[in-house]
């Protein structure tokens, strides 16, 4: 896999047909291993690879909308709280909708939202002003549900029951941890799948071409401000689809979901894998997991070591993971070709 960094400093990827080969099958690997892991970890682990698989689906979803269109949300767990809410609350009072129905409805009113919101907004606002709507929107989704007595109010909404899946020649009971558990693996799957054809489609290179430079885009014929709409509309609604497996995961939803705070993880997760490159927020996703996990015991200083990791790493890293891990493969291709007494040009 070869990459290069374009001009605001992300990591854009240019993977050989062979590359992708082996990192299809690296993928089918991984599927294959989680589909194992509750047979091999206890509950508590397989709790918190679910909440991974979630909150990497979530940066996903960010990283569609800033590193590849350029647009910043600092709001975006607001998205992530509709479809979370809105399942949640379905399965509590025991609506007749099928829970893929469900998760399909949360995810349009995610891109509805998002829909409303552009149309105001991004015609008008960009950058930083952009960023800081999202929140105060977000900030106002939380006091609604505050007021709100059928979604919880301050207590939030609990006891979410797991769904049974009715199909043409069985019903799927999903109420054990492990059946939902490979649910939701087969779920984000196939939603990462269909974003990464996505950014490799004509549409995720147009969506490229608005991040690198707007104006030039906008001189060679594409409409600029409905491209970001689209951009903006699908982001919100896998987000808020993501929201909608994580409430019969967490079986409950509160408003930690809702808050500033919780839209900070997206985007640590993508700086921390790294910003433009495709799996960079999976990465970072799992990074995060790993320290939260490892620093658990640290009584009082868990947030200091995640603080400091984070920071270290991005001083080190400016492109994340992803961009350190490239920096490191050219440096030994170069090495090794040096000492062949060869050189080739990266393309």
């Amino acid at each position: 896999m070869v990459s290069m960094t374009d001009t605001q400093g992300s990591v854009i990827e240019r993977t050989p047909m062979m590359s992708r080969r082996v990192v299809g099958f690296l993928m089918v690997l991984v599927f294959g291993a989680l589909a194992l892991a509750p047979d091999l970890v206890n509950p508590g682990l397989l709790f918190l690879i679910g909440l991974t698989l979630i909150q990497a689906v979530f940066a996903l979803s960010w990283n569609l909308l800033f590193g590849y269109t350029g647009l910043a949300s600092f709001g975006h767990a607001g998205f992530f709280a509709i479809g979370a809410y809105f399942t949640g609350a379905m399965l509590r009072y025991t609506v007749p909708i099928p829970f893929l129905g469900m998760l399909v409805i949360a995810a349009g009113l995610g891109a509805l939202v998002a829909c409303l919101i552009g149309l105001v907004a991004l015609r008008r606002l960009a950058g930083i002003f952009l960023a800081v709507l999202t929140v105060a929107l977000t900030e106002v989704l939380g006091r609604l549900i505050s007021y709100s007595p059928a979604l919880g109010e301050h207590d939030g909404l609990g006891n979410i029951p797991r769904p049974k899946i009715g199909l043409v020649l069985w019903d799927l009971d999903l109420t054990s941890s492990r059946a939902y558990f490979l649910f939701l693996l087969c779920a984000c799957s196939l939603i990462t799948a269909a974003l990464w054809w996505l950014v490799h489609s004509r549409t995720g290179r147009v969506f490229q071409a608005i991040r690198q430079d707007a104006d030039r885009a906008a001189f060679l014929g594409i409409n600029v401000a409905r491209y970001r709409l689209l951009s903006f509309m699908i982001s919100g609604g896998v987000a808020a689809m993501a929201g909608g497996l994580f409430a019969p995961w967490t079986r409950i939803v509160t408003l930690d979901e809702v808050n500033w705070l919780a839209s900070t993880q997206p985007i640590l997760n993508t700086l921390l894998g790294g910003v433009g490159s495709f799996w960079g927020p999976v990465v970072g996703a799992v990074a995060f997991t790993l320290i939260n996990y490892w620093t658990r015991t640290f009584v009082g200083l868990s947030e200091i070591v995640i603080g400091g990791t984070l920071v270290l790493v991005i001083i080190a890293a400016p492109t994340g993971i992803i961009g350190l891990l490239h920096t490191i493969r050219n440096w030994v291709f170069q090495r090794t070709a040096g000492k062949g007494g060869t050189h080739e040009r990266l393309p």
